[in-house]
Order: C-alpha cells, then structure tokens, then sequence
C-alpha cells in the first residue's frame, strides 16, 4: 500500500530529562521570586514580572509531553501542516506548540450481521462476514477522510482516541458491507441442475475470501487501512425462498442417490446374471433372463423390503 505517512524528524528530547528540568525550572523560579519580595529595590516590579512569565514558560512546557504506548501513534501538526508521525515507544518532550493526535495501530474484528444481497442469478441470498484490520496509514487516516460518523458526530470535537476508532469501525463497515455485496454479485449461490460453475459461493471457499479481502483492501486504501484477514462466516438462502430451495437441494440428493442405487444394482444383476452362466446352474432363455432382471431390479431399487412370492407352477404359469 502507498504511504503518505513521514517519520517526525524534528526535535524529540527525553521525557524524563525534561521532567527533571522542568522541576527544577519551577524550583529556580519560586527561589528567584521569594528573593525579589525579600529584597525589594526599584527593579522588583520588572524582577517580578519577568519571574511570572517565566513561570508561564514553565506551565507550557508540561504540555510538551508525550507518551507513546506500544503500537500506538502520534500525529504531530504544526499550526495546520503536518511534520511526521511518532510511532517509537516511549516518554519523549516535543515543541508543546505541536498538536498530537493519537491513533492506535492494533489489529481490530468487525463481525458484520449478515445482510441480504442477490446473487449471480438473482436469488436472494443472506450473506455475513468477519474482517481483521487496522491503521498503517496514519497521514492517510487522520487527514483523507472525515473521522466522524453518525455515532460520533453529536460529541462534538473528536479527540479521544477510542472516538476516532470508533469513527473509522463506522468507515469500514459501510465499506465492508459494499464490498460484500459486490463480490456476492459476482457467483451464483451454488450449482443448479445442468450448470458447471467453476466458482460459486457455497463452494469457492478460500478463494472467494481472497477475492472479498483483495475488494475490501482497495475500498479502504483510501482511509489508510489494511485488511489482515476477511472471510464469509454465514451464507444461506434468504427466508422467503429458503424453503424451495430446500426442496430442490432435497430432490437433487435423491436423484443422486437412486443413480448411484441404480448403478449398483444394474452392476449386480450383471454380476449375477454372469456367475449363473459360468457355473452353469441354470439355463436361462432371453424370456427367464428378463424377468430375472425385472425382479432383481425391483428388489435392489425398491425402498420396501421385497415380499416374496411362491411359484407352486412353472416358471411359464
């Protein structure tokens, strides 16, 4: 994924070392001001209010701190123009003129509800997904795109950090779901009857997961997020035609399991047929041969168990 993402260049001091001088800056100011009131003299009221400012200098310096939490990170902005981004882990002291926006890079779920989309053909069809993602873009994702959504936009300012990945969840599941339906569109739900699709959703399996992450990356480039990982967790038939389509599934089994009934006994008959003419224990005419066949068939096809019948004749009467 192209980046438009800069690394802060500019100064970075430790925050501890800050820490310190800061402490001791308001130390050498409180012990400068309670000398200038022991010791007055006509430059005390000057004295005064250049300790005061200084102790003003001293308040804005605590605003400098930062503190950068493993992958976490810190847009720095200097009056309107971004300067880079912090992403090393640590207590560091910047310009406290700098504004710093904080984003997390942590891999985050979305477990979307299933959502009716048509398919190939036109059969309705309740589709859902999961998707693992996260920011890699911080340029991207703080400046591309509004970081507001409708469960954020009454709060006013965003600048808590779990506002704005709220924010973006919004993003992506209004791009996931589009994507969804998308890649829905493009297969049929499964195999009908006379048809041979190479790919279809019942099916596809992995392949349709690769082809709905490759969708999902290229929607949300745009906002700086990567898809880890994307997959159909659900797939049926919508309510109002699931019933029929049971029947068909249903219909289409027994077919398949009578030809393969079918097959078996033909394949048994012959068997048969074949062992009494090699061994020799009945002569059968093409009359006998057929009515064997007929019963044969009827009992290994039948669903019934066979009720025998006993010939107190011929086999001609």
């Amino acid at each position: 994924m192209k980046t438009q993402e800069e690394k802060f260049s500019k100064v970075k001091l430790s925050g501890v070392g800050m820490l310190i001088f800061n402490f001791l800056f308001l130390a050498a100011i409180v012990a400068a001001f309670v000398m200038i009131v022991g010791n007055l003299t006509s430059l005390s009221l000057i004295l005064i209010i250049a300790d005061i400012i200084l102790f003003v200098v001293h308040i804005i310096f605590w605003v400098g701190f930062v503190q950068i939490e493993p992958n976490e990170a810190q847009i720095m902005i200097f009056f309107g123009k971004y300067e880079g981004t912090i992403k090393e882990n640590g207590f560091f002291w910047v310009n406290p003129f700098y504004v710093k926006r904080k984003l997390t890079l942590r891999a985050r779920n979305l477990d979307a509800e299933p959502i009716k989309v048509n398919d190939k053909k036109g059969n309705p069809v309740m589709i859902g997904q999961v998707l693992v993602w996260r920011v890699t873009d911080t340029y991207k994702a703080s400046f591309d795109i509004d970081n507001t959504s409708k469960t954020t936009a009454s709060l006013g300012t965003i600048s808590n950090v779990n506002q704005k990945m709220k924010a973006y969840e919004y993003f992506v599941k209004v791009q996931s779901d589009a994507a969804l339906r998308y890649v829905a569109g493009l297969f049929a739900y499964d195999n009908s009857e006379n048809e041979d699709e190479k790919l279809t959703l019942r099916s596809g399996g992995q392949d349709i997961n690769e082809i709905l992450e490759k969708q999902l990356n290229e929607r949300l480039a745009i906002a700086g997020i990567e898809v880890l990982e994307a997959r159909v967790n659900y797939l049926a038939y919508a309510p109002e035609i699931a019933a029929v389509m049971l029947r068909r599934q249903q219909a289409d089994a027994i077919i398949s399991a009578r030809e393969k009934i079918v097959d078996g006994a033909v394949g048994m008959v012959k068997h048969a047929l074949s062992k009494l003419s090699e061994e020799k224990i009945v002569e059968l005419d093409d009359e006998k041969k057929a009515a064997m066949v007929s019963n044969l068939l009827v009992v290994l096809c039948s669903d019934e168990r066979a009720q025998p019948i006993v010939n107190t004749g011929t086999l001609y009467n």
